[in-house]
């Protein structure tokens, strides 16, 4: 019935970033999980969604009731540490 925790590697899961998680997360239910924790209504627009020269891992629409206009939601994930390029691109895309 009750298990024990285990610290194990993400990369364990998801071998690629753009192949393997990106799409996970992407799903239309984890996409939902994530909405409820954040109490937004993320709708997916793309992934992989070109800006620029760059490419947004997932972009999406917050639909919640409370918002006149859908604002845009940019989901720029990571497996590994975070680093100046992950950092550097939203920077970009929030510009």
């Amino acid at each position: 019935m009750f298990g024990r925790l285990e610290r194990v590697s993400l990369k364990d899961g998801w071998n690629s970033e753009p192949g393997d998680f990106t799409p996970w997360l992407a799903d239309e239910n984890n996409l939902a999980l994530l909405s409820e924790v954040l109490e937004m209504d993320m709708a997916l627009v793309k992934t992989e969604a070109p800006v620029g020269s760059f490419r947004a891992d997932i972009l999406c629409i917050d639909q919640s009731d409370d918002h006149v206009d859908d604002h845009f939601v940019l989901i720029e994930n990571q497996l590994t540490r975070t680093n100046h390029d992950h950092l550097g691109k939203l920077l970009t895309y929030a510009a």
